[in-house]
């Protein structure tokens, strides 16, 4: 089954409207809460007046900052703590002030607008440049200034800059993003028991029941966390929002369920952001385009209050600097930014698609400055398979095995790159015809998230994940694993594992996740760690499993268990076809104690926990061909070629699916999505009539290609893929995009480039 494209077993319900999201769910007596969001992006509370709110008809309570001050602070960074809502002062637009519950949405939303706030305003500093300025206020009370994290630089690399035969600087935007899944954060709370039992839509329950059992002071057997069907989390759903904990504290005052679902304008400025880096960047190179040292700093603007995740993001960036590239010495530092914007934390890639665009970039302005081939400057530089594993500058950060130049090579010939060129050159001799741009991103990002000594400074008990795995009387098998996904197609893809070790039929196979109470521990979905590191604890319990049922079939069939061999549904004795027996056959014996061999436990079942020691580094390469109307700078995307190497590919239709997922978030913020404030901080992307999000006709039709190559760092030399496809495409558009204008003498277009931004540096070259 590893290796076939089989359709998911998820598809059939999510397609035909018998999913079960949050907002499905209902509970006798159900209650709604809505928040009071700030409108001031940096102010005093003065006061609030909610006598108007409580007194309409349904509402049970409006409550503040003051309320909940007997709580523990939401997690954090020790000593950045903070409350689930604004106490004396906000921070950006869409900071929670204040909540209502009443008895149905409606009437929680006409309560909220009824709340009165009163505000002082302060000096609001909505870039990271104002936020610096010496003048500049405070913005987040426990820190001196507005610098919440520096890193300084490691190594010192100015002798080798210095040494280098040619240099270049450049400044490279990473725009500010938001998630934007299908489905907005949900929250229903149900405390009317011993302890509350959450539905979330949440990406890691078991971190999320962790959490709240340790601010409630709660046994964790008495918090359940259940992750149903989610649409889409993409990093978003990872943070820890206030309603986690809100919701549960009011059920449990009130008595009764209380259900929190966001707006879709909501969470455009209450959920957190992504990306928003800039990039200083100097690099010396030779005359062939070989890097000799890089040199960034890196600036991330982290909102109005620090996030426990995205504070540190910066460091995976800096991890990956190198790309797919020999470069002999790398130095990098950042810091992280407060402002007055909605905070930014992890966002499909998180950090990692930031590393990849800067180090594609500068390939490519290489290129540009020795006027050479941007394909060429890549295969000089490009880790040859052969150096694999390969020790980059980051101690610890070591690549396992792939092999770069194949997939550019491969690339190459499907784009017929020769053939483009010249076709650029035909167009640049007719005035009337659109330009033609090539872009290629050969690019390696980090997946198969672990070891736990990595993901503990990210506040994830470990690193591991685990699965158990049961074989059934009837020979049917249920898998319980710790992840829990919110599109990868995980119940699809893990059970093929299954059906390959035990040899059952893929119907007959059922994974659960996303509950507490039902699945043993676990670390959850993000990371690309899905087969990485699920998939291989599956595939340890799952061969536990096979390996009791060969013993079990082994007395039955009266032989060694070295004689006995797995057939279509059972087993039989080596060169004795006649002598077999089912795997339903041996699951039944397995629950009869008076027939098995002596000291074997009772059923076929095994719980494994799959620790891995290295990260995973999925790798491919793409290519970008657009063509820019001269007169409005419209951007159209002609071809996209992928050629992606994830190591061993569970599920083909399934990979491609994620591929083309990834990547159509990587178009879009090339071409279409910001996330934008005023100087006074206001929101000016708040809805999606302001804030471009593709769709279909938006996107090209996508041409993918796979090279496997295995990784030693896992059983199933899997390398993770739900990330990459975001992690490629941005620089893969942009390269285009300048490549088609470089003839006027462009260097770079600042993401997204609409065909406003593209017409202006079309013209302001020309």
């Amino acid at each position: 089954m590893i290796g076939s494209a089989v359709p998911r077993k998820e598809d059939a319900a999510l397609l035909t409207g018998r999913g079960t999201f949050v907002d499905d769910i209902h509970r006798p007596g159900l209650l709604h809460m809505v928040y009071v969001h700030s409108t001031q992006a940096h102010a005093l509370i003065t006061g609030i007046d909610a006598e108007e709110a409580r007194s309409l008809p349904g509402v049970l309570g409006v409550w503040t900052a003051r309320d909940f001050a007997g709580l523990p602070p939401r997690p954090s960074v020790p000593g950045l703590e903070r409350g689930y809502l604004a106490g004396d002062k906000v921070h950006y637009v869409g900071e929670p002030v204040a909540v209502v519950v009443a008895a149905d949405r409606y009437t929680a939303a006409d309560a909220a607008r009824a709340v009165r706030v009163s505000y002082e305003p302060l000096p609001v500093m909505a870039t990271v440049e104002a936020a610096l300025a010496p003048d500049a206020v405070p913005i987040f009370a426990p820190l001196p200034g507005n610098l919440a994290l520096e890193q300084p630089v490691t190594p010192d690399v100015a002798d080798d800059l210095a040494a280098a035969p040619h240099r270049l600087r450049a400044r490279l935007v990473n725009q500010r993003c938001a998630g934007a899944p299908l489905e907005p954060y949900g929250v229903l709370a149900d405390w009317t028991g011993p302890g509350p039992t959450v539905w979330a839509t949440v990406q890691a329950p078991h971190r999320v029941r962790a959490e709240i059992a340790e601010r409630f002071g709660l046994a964790r057997h008495l918090v359940r966390v259940i992750a149903p069907d989610v649409g889409g989390a993409f990093g978003v759903k990872s943070s820890f929002m206030p309603e986690l904990f809100l919701a549960p504290e009011l059920s449990r005052r009130l008595g009764r369920p209380v259900k929190y679902v966001e707006t879709r304008g909501e969470h455009m400025v209450h959920t957190y952001h992504g990306r928003d880096q800039v990039q200083d960047i100097e690099v010396g190179f030779d005359a062939e385009g070989r890097l000799l040292a890089l040199d960034v700093t890196i600036t991330v603007n982290i909102g109005g209050v620090p996030d426990p995740v995205g504070i540190g993001l910066a460091t995976l960036t800096s991890y990956m600097l190198g790309g797919c590239y020999k470069i002999p010495k790398i130095a990098a530092r950042y810091r992280s930014v407060v402002t007055n914007t909605t905070p930014t934390a992890s966002y499909r890639g998180a950090g990692r698609p930031e590393a990849s665009f800067l180090i594609e970039r500068v390939v490519d302005l290489v290129a540009r400055e020795l006027g050479r081939d941007p394909a060429d400057v890549r295969k000089v530089n490009l880790i040859q398979p052969q150096e694999m594993p390969y020790q980059t500058p980051f101690e610890g950060i070591v690549y396992d095995e792939a092999d770069y130049p194949a997939a550019l090579d491969l690339l190459l010939s499907e784009l017929d790159y020769a053939g483009l060129r010249e076709e650029q050159a035909r167009r640049l001799a007719d005035p009337a015809a659109p330009l033609l741009g090539v872009g290629l991103s050969t690019f390696v990002e980090m997946g198969g998230f672990g070891p736990t000594p990595l993901f503990e400074q990210f506040g994830y008990l470990g690193g591991w994940e685990s699965a158990n795995v049961r074989l059934q009387p009837d020979g049917s098998v249920i898998v319980l694993v710790g992840t829990a996904p919110h599109g990868q197609g995980h119940q699809t893809a893990l059970a093929q594992i299954v059906a390959d070790q035990l040899n059952v039929p893929f119907d007959d196979i059922s994974v659960l996740y996303g509950d507490t109470a039902v699945v043993q521990e676990g670390t959850g979905t993000m990371g690309s760690r899905g087969m990485p590191v699920a998939g291989n604890a599956v595939h340890q319990a799952a061969a536990e499993v096979a390996a009791k049922a060969r013993a079990i079939a082994a007395h039955m069939l009266e032989a060694d268990a070295d004689d006995v061999v797995p057939i279509g549904d059972g087993f039989q004795v080596k060169g004795v076809p006649e002598v077999t027996v089912t795997l339903a056959e041996v699951a039944e014996r397995s629950f009869k104690p008076h027939l098995l061999p002596e000291g074997t436990a009772l059923g076929l079942e095994n719980t494994a926990y799959f620790e891995p020691k290295n990260l995973s580094y999925p790798s491919g390469a793409h290519g970008c061909v657009v063509e820019i109307d001269r007169d409005t700078g419209r951007v159209s995307i002609l071809r996209y070629v992928c050629v992606d190497d994830c190591g061993t590919v569970i599920n083909p239709l399934t990979a491609r699916g994620q591929i083309h997922g990834g990547v159509a978030q990587g178009i879009a913020q090339a071409l279409m999505e910001k996330v934008a404030f005023d100087a006074d901080g206001r929101p000016l992307t708040a809805s999606l009539e302001d804030y471009l999000v593709p769709g279909p006709l938006d996107l090209p039709p996508y041409e993918t290609h796979h090279i496997e190559t295995k990784s030693s760092f896992n059983p199933l030399g899997a390398k993770g893929l739900g990330e990459a496809g975001a992690t490629a495409a941005p620089q893969a558009v942009v390269n285009a995009v300048v490549d088609a204008l470089a003839h006027l003498g462009v260097r770079d277009v600042e993401m997204p480039c609409t065909p406003e931004r593209v017409w202006k540096v079309m013209h302001d070259a020309s």
